[in-house]
């Protein structure tokens, strides 16, 4: 198995930490054909996501969002093109919503 982990600070709060990780979560389920399930808490948010071959958590904090996943054997190959993808799209995010604040 392979793991996949991706940090990326921020100082959005957690108001708006949120809905950049429903965005993404939103974005995985049509780009990637994951399976999100989002878990609202009082301090903190999970993303769980899931399909054949992977599985993982999105941790969502007014300073941060944490993602760790593990990949199957099959896409153990893919592991770097995978990674590079998924914090493309964090990157992504986290621009457009500065830009919009700005």
């Amino acid at each position: 198995m392979s793991a996949i982990h991706i940090h990326r600070p921020h100082q959005l709060g957690l108001i708006q930490a949120r809905d950049i990780a429903r965005q993404w979560a939103s974005k995985a389920e049509r780009k990637f054909d994951l399976r999100c399930h989002y878990l609202s808490g009082e301090s903190q948010d999970t993303v769980r996501f899931e399909r054949a071959g992977i599985q993982g958590t999105l941790q969502v904090r007014a300073d941060q969002f944490e993602l760790a996943a593990q990949l199957g054997f099959l896409f153990s190959a893919f592991a770097p093109r995978i990674e590079a993808e998924i914090a493309a799209q964090f990157d992504s995010l986290l621009h457009a919503h500065s830009t919009q604040a700005a």
